[in-house]
This record gives C-alpha cells, sequence and structure tokens, in this order.
C-alpha cells in the first residue's frame, strides 16, 4: 500500500478550503491545506478578504472579509489534523493510487484531494493598463482606497462588486465614477440603493475604457463615447472590477473536466470531479451562484464525500 503524509490535501486556502479542512478535521482526516495554487497572489482567506463588508453570510448581520476568513481559519485550526501552510502549489501529479502535491518548499502526498483554487482579478486589457498597474491602476479597493483620499477615481465594471468598491473608495475619495458597457449597472438591491443615494458617485453608462493615460502616475481615462462634452476624463485612479479568471489550470493537468469558462465540472450532490479522488469547491467549480456561502457548503459536502471515498478504499 502507498505511503501517504495525509489523508487529504486542499489546494487553495479561501474560505471555501478552510471550511472544506474543517470538516474534513471533524471527521478525522489528517488535512493539509495549502495556501496559494499557481497563478493566485492572495493571502489565506483568499479573495473575500478583498472586501471591505460581508452582510450575507448567516450568523453576522456585518463584518468585514478578512473577520470572516480569519473566523473559518480558527475553527479549522481548532481541529489537531488540520494542518495550514502558506505555500503554493506548483504542479499535482498522479502517483500510484494517490496524488502528489508539489510546492516550492516540498511534495505533499495523498489519496484525495480538493481544489478550492478559487479565481484571480480580470485584467483591463487596454493602452496604459499595465504600464500604470501600482501607478494609479488597482483592482483591490480595500487594500488601495486610502492612498486615494481627496483624489478623483473611476471603477470600471457595474456588478456587486463595483458597486462595493465604488461606495468604499467613497469614504476616501473626492469624487467616484463607475463606468460600465452595459445599459445599467446591475448590483444588489441594497447596493444600487446606496449608490444612488451617494452625492459623491456618477455612473457613466454605455462606456468602456479604450485607454489609460498619465506621466508618472495615471491622470485620465479615455472612453469611447463623449461624456459631459469629451471622450477624456480626468482621474487620478483607475479600479478594475470586471471580474475573474478561473484558476483551473492544476486540475486540468490531472485530467479534471472543465468547462468553456475554464471552470471545474463537479457532481453537486457529492463535489467530485471526474478523477477519481478529487473533488473541488467554491470559485473554481461550475455553480452559477457563486458567493462564499454557496463555496463553503460545497467543500464541507466534498469533504464528506472524500471521507466516504477513503472509507471504500480501506484507508479510513
Amino acid at each position: 500500500m502507498a505511503s501517504y503524509d495525509y489523508d487529504f490535501i486542499i489546494i487553495g486556502a479561501g474560505v471555501s478550503g478552510l471550511a472544506g479542512a474543517m470538516y474534513a478535521g471533524r471527521l478525522g482526516l489528517h488535512t493539509l491545506v495549502l495556501g496559494a495554487s499557481h497563478g493566485s497572489e492572495l493571502p489565506v482567506g483568499g479573495v473575500i478578504t478583498t472586501t471591505h463588508v460581508v452582510e450575507n453570510y448567516p450568523g453576522f448581520v456585518s463584518l468585514t472579509g478578512t473577520e470572516l476568513a480569519e473566523k473559518i481559519r480558527k475553527h479549522a485550526e481548532s481541529y489537531e489534523l488540520v494542518e495550514i501552510k502558506e505555500e503554493k502549489a506548483e504542479d499535482v501529479r498522479k502517483e500510484d493510487e494517490g496524488f502528489v502535491v508539489k510546492t516550492s518548499e516540498r511534495e505533499y502526498r495523498a489519496p484525495a484531494i480538493m481544489f478550492a483554487t478559487g479565481t484571480r482579478w480580470r485584467k483591463l486589457d487596454v493602452p496604459g493598463s499595465k504600464e500604470f498597474e501600482n501607478k494609479g491602476v488597482a483592482y483591490c479597493a480595500l487594500c488601495d482606497a486610502p492612498l486615494f483620499k481627496d483624489k478623483v477615481v473611476c471603477v470600471v465594471g457595474g456588478s456587486d462588486s463595483a458597486a462595493k468598491d465604488a461606495l468604499l473608495l467613497a469614504e476616501h475619495a473626492k469624487k467616484v465614477y463607475i463606468i460600465y458597457r452595459g445599459e445599467k449597472i446591475h448590483p444588489e438591491p441594497i447596493n444600487l440603493k446606496r449608490i444612488e443615494q451617494n452625492d459623491k458617485i456618477e455612473v457613466i453608462t454605455n462606456a468602456n475604457v479604450v485607454e489609460i493615460k498619465g506621466d508618472r502616475f495615471v491622470n485620465s481615462v479615455v472612453l469611447d463615447r463623449e461624456y459631459n462634452g469629451s471622450k477624456e476624463l480626468a482621474v487620478q485612479g483607475v479600479f478594475v472590477a470586471i471580474g475573474h479568471e478561473v484558476l483551473s489550470g492544476l486540475a486540468k493537468k490531472l485530467g479534471v473536466e472543465t468547462n468553456e469558462k475554464g471552470e471545474i465540472v463537479i457532481d453537486h450532490r457529492t463535489s467530485a470531479t471526474n478523477v477519481e479522488g478529487v473533488f473541488a469547491a467554491g470559485d473554481v467549480t461550475d455553480k452559477p451562484f457563486k458567493q462564499a456561502i454557496t463555496g463553503v457548503a460545497e467543500a464541507c459536502v466534498g469533504a464528506y464525500y472524500a471521507y466516504q471515498y477513503l472509507q471504500k478504499k480501506g484507508l479510513r
């Protein structure tokens, strides 16, 4: 029989991965959580740590994303069998009846694994976006909003995330534009109402940013249509909120099935993939409704069925 370091390895330490580890620990599985996957630069806690306010997680009326992630991490770490390592998973391969996960530090072996690798920010592919990254172009309002105190900024995007970014930025900036390509922005109703009631925020619809200009730092964006008589809009900051790219590259290397978006296809009853012993949860999967609470539930389901899988294999 193969020798394993762990019963279960979870790749990705966002709230989904941490919750999966908590549940695996309850089931008595020696579990390793790796804090990041190839392509991800987020800390333990994942993308929700960049969220200023979370108001839709049961049991908490309002808290920050970092606070929520820390609570779930502490719950996972309360089980002695759970280990969380801030190492980046760089490769995964099948070996014998299990899997080998390679990090920059070493290799770890387990008979069952879960991908909770999540997503990364989609970049704005226009002239100037790369040149002015960290010089006015940003992707995390929570991280960088205080740097734009009393300045004029814009948020590119029309989702609920874009609205939340704009509301946070309005606490610091003098003026915030939301620039969206569609007819109207589509945040949750409560955040739309907050946008409409905030005098600092102005919404520009049916417009795309086609260029970002500046000298040492950003000083304007160019739109594809005129707004107030000009296609150029003076801003000192550009916050991009146009969605995320799925981090499923490691799973694909194992032959895990993905859809046209690159999302991992799972059995939504068990969180299992098409590869035996491989599970997935959270934003990396093909679940259309992606929220912290749905990813957490998916991961707990996956941990349970990983336990069932190991029992059937005689490894528990």
